[in-house]
């Protein structure tokens, strides 16, 4: 279990539990978690989970937020992390440790299991203009099929493949990238979510860029190489 400890002056007020894509923290109520303190923004901070990390972004709050003491723009959140909002105090703890991971609970009960990384949305349908329209399942099927090996954060070293027209990483309800598979190729896209892909150190955008054998791509910090598998 991830969650958030959120204390005021030394005193537990209550638990988080961080089981959303997206946790959203703030003074107004919309927010997932409500801090109510002039010193927090209407929409301080959010925390984003992606490919089996946690990952802390300040929103251009007024009065910043800090992590172990340090400001930070946006910090990938470690077991026993304390984030400062205000006067509030939020201890991240997480039952992941040293030589045990929470990417396979997480990839199965919320990715796709056949994908085990991306989530797959329903593959374009043929014709138009649409990215994808108009290639045949044969000529798709007789592409190398591409691969993703995870380098950095807790997942690094799985390797996983990209055997559907269109892959997001990421969760539905923050999808960052998505990577369609075409009759000429591999393209990767930026789709939407806090965090932007990059392309070899490169911004991806939303027109989609090719993919090349060991192009690496890193989203939210994390790293990834894209091969082929002829």
């Amino acid at each position: 279990m991830t969650k958030l400890i959120i204390s005021i002056d030394g005193s537990v007020l209550r638990e988080h539990p961080l089981d959303k894509a997206r946790t959203t923290i703030g003074r107004l109520p919309e927010n997932d978690i409500q801090l109510e303190n002039l010193a927090i923004s209407g929409k301080h901070a959010v925390i984003v989970s992606i490919l089996g990390d946690d990952f802390l972004q300040d929103l251009d709050s007024t009065n910043g937020t800090f992590v172990n003491g340090q400001t930070i723009k946006k910090h990938r959140l470690v077991n026993g992390d304390l984030i400062g909002l205000g006067k509030y105090r939020l201890k991240y703890f997480t039952e992941a440790t040293t030589g045990t991971r929470r990417a396979e609970a997480q990839l199965a009960s919320r990715l796709d299991p056949g994908s085990q990384l991306a989530e797959l949305l329903p593959a374009h349908e043929a014709g138009g203009d649409k990215p994808g329209g108009g290639q045949s399942v044969d000529t798709v099927e007789e592409m190398p099929l591409g691969e993703l090996e995870i380098l950095s954060g807790r997942n690094a070293g799985q390797r996983l493949r990209l055997t559907k027209a269109r892959s997001v990483i990421g969760r539905q309800v923050v999808h960052a990238a998505a990577i369609e598979r075409r009759s000429d190729g591999y393209f990767i896209f930026h789709v939407d979510g806090v965090a932007t892909p990059l392309l070899n150190g490169q911004v991806v955008d939303n027109h989609g860029q090719p993919l090349g054998d060991q192009d690496l791509i890193e989203l939210a910090g994390v790293k990834m190489a894209f091969r082929l598998k002829r």
